[in-house]
Order: structure tokens, then C-alpha cells, then sequence
């Protein structure tokens, strides 16, 4: 791959809450991606003002984000959660409008519809926790999940409520593709508020003791589902065993039920 660093001028800042935002930047025309997929991105401290960066601290650090915005955007938009002794989120969570980041215009990842081999099973699975929603909003920005699947269920956990991002767009989603596509429902999990009216447990301990199929009303099936992870490692890796517990297997070369996107 040849890699194109592009200046990219931040357009949007939203502040979800303390350590959570998400910001839009310019799209580049070269700039093509395949929804689910990741990018690098840049950040050099003296292009961010307000930060009081030395003159001589040239250096730009990369980091991995998936893209949330559609294939088709005119923008490019990212989920970021504030890491406070991160080298590179402690800086970025002072973006503003107007300030420069850098895109390498390379796309990176496999977290995609196309990993699948069709024709494709019954039902679309997408289990995310934190920012890990972010590729999975890309997905179901494009027409073509909502036509392959017959069912699909977003599963996205938090801490909190506060920390349940996007909430509306998930709805807009629904209400705009829904009609005319795959039963789609949506399933918030918040692990850490006990007042909450919801499911309120890990993925893994929900899928091995069958609640959150329970809740959907669909079992988890190794000839009709496919399921997409992304978000925490330990997620991820935790959640892994439970879906082999229940009879999927990993994604190889087309085959099997479980992908996961591994650029932490």
C-alpha cells in the first residue's frame, strides 16, 4: 500500500461527556473507505495552539480510529474516549473547529461485510462496547446490510447511561432503513448504574447464560448468525469464548460466524 498523509481541518467537535466526543473533519476526494473500516490519524501538538506545545516538539504521533460516517459522507467523522495519561487523547480532547489533524487516506482493517462468504446467514449480530459502536454506525449507514440480512441487533454497552452515545442517529437509522430492510432492534446495556431499566451485565456473562438471546428472542446459531465484536480487548477476547461456547467459530477465509477488528 502507498500511504498518503493528507492535513485535515476539524469541521465539529460534540462532547458527549468528560472523556467522551466525537469530531468531523474535511474528507479528502481521494479518500475511499469500506464501511467497518479503521484509519490513522495524526495529531502534532503544535498545530493545536491552546496546547502551549514546545516549538521544537515536531514529532506527529498516530493512532488507530475507526471511521463512524458513511462511505458516501462529504465528512469523515470519529468516536474518541479521553485516555488521561494518553499521549495522544489527553492532547486531542482539545480540538477545536478550525484546528489540523492528518489522515493517512490508507484504509485499514477487515471488519467489513465482505469478510462474509454469501449467501449470508439470517442474522447480523454487533456487539460493541464504548467507542467500539463507531464502525458498526458506519455499517448500518449503508444500504446494503440492511438488504442482506433478515435480522440485525446492535448490542452496545456503557457504564453508564451518559456514555450511550448517538442514541438518536441509532434511531434515525431505524426509522429510515427499517421500513424497507431487516428487523432491526437495538439492545443498551449499562453495567455500572443500578437504577437502570435494561440489561445491566457483561456481553459474556449475558450470552452464556442465554439472557441476551432471551431478550432479542433469536438464538445464537452457528448456521444463521454472524457476529461482529469491537470495543474493550478483554471484551472482546471474554466474549469470543462465550460465542464458542454456544457453537460459532472465528472468521477464517470466509468461513465461520465471529469477526473482530484488532488495532488496539
Amino acid at each position: 500500500m502507498t500511504q498518503t498523509i493528507k492535513n485535515v481541518t476539524v469541521t465539529d467537535v460534540k462532547q458527549w461527556t468528560k472523556t467522551l466526543f466525537s469530531f468531523k473533519v474535511v474528507r479528502p476526494l481521494e479518500f475511499k473507505f469500506t464501511a467497518g473500516q479503521f484509519v490513522r490519524l495524526g495529531l502534532n501538538v503544535n498545530q493545536i495552539k491552546r496546547l502551549n506545545a514546545q516549538h521544537d516538539d515536531t514529532e506527529t504521533i498516530f493512532r488507530a480510529y475507526s471511521v463512524v460516517s458513511s462511505p458516501y459522507d462529504e465528512f469523515i467523522e470519529f468516536f474518541s474516549v479521553v485516555i488521561p495519561d494518553g499521549v495522544f487523547t489527553s492532547k486531542l480532547q482539545y480540538l477545536q473547529v478550525g484546528d489540523t489533524l492528518q489522515l493517512d487516506t490508507t484504509p485499514y482493517g477487515f471488519l467489513t461485510l465482505s469478510r462474509y462468504q454469501a449467501p449470508a446467514p439470517k442474522d447480523l449480530w454487533l456487539l460493541a462496547t464504548g467507542t467500539g459502536v463507531a464502525p458498526f454506525l458506519s455499517i448500518l449507514k449503508t444500504l446494503d446490510v440492511w438488504q442482506t440480512y433478515q435480522k440485525i441487533y446492535l448490542i452496545y454497552s456503557a457504564r453508564t447511561q451518559q456514555e450511550l452515545a448517538y442514541l438518536e442517529e441509532i434511531a434515525q437509522l431505524q426509522a429510515t432503513y427499517g421500513e424497507n430492510g431487516a428487523d432491526f432492534q437495538f439492545i443498551p446495556i449499562v453495567t455500572r448504574e443500578a437504577d437502570f431499566d435494561g440489561l445491566k451485565q457483561r456481553l459474556p456473562t449475558l450470552i452464556l447464560s442465554g439472557e441476551l438471546e432471551n431478550c432479542v428472542k433469536t438464538n445464537l446459531n452457528p448456521k444463521s448468525s454472524h457476529v461482529m465484536l469491537c470495543g474493550n480487548p478483554q471484551m472482546v477476547d471474554d466474549t469470543k469464548e462465550a460465542l464458542k461456547q454456544k457453537g460459532l467459530t472465528m472468521n477464517r477465509r470466509s468461513e465461520g460466524n465471529i469477526a473482530v477488528e484488532n488495532y488496539w
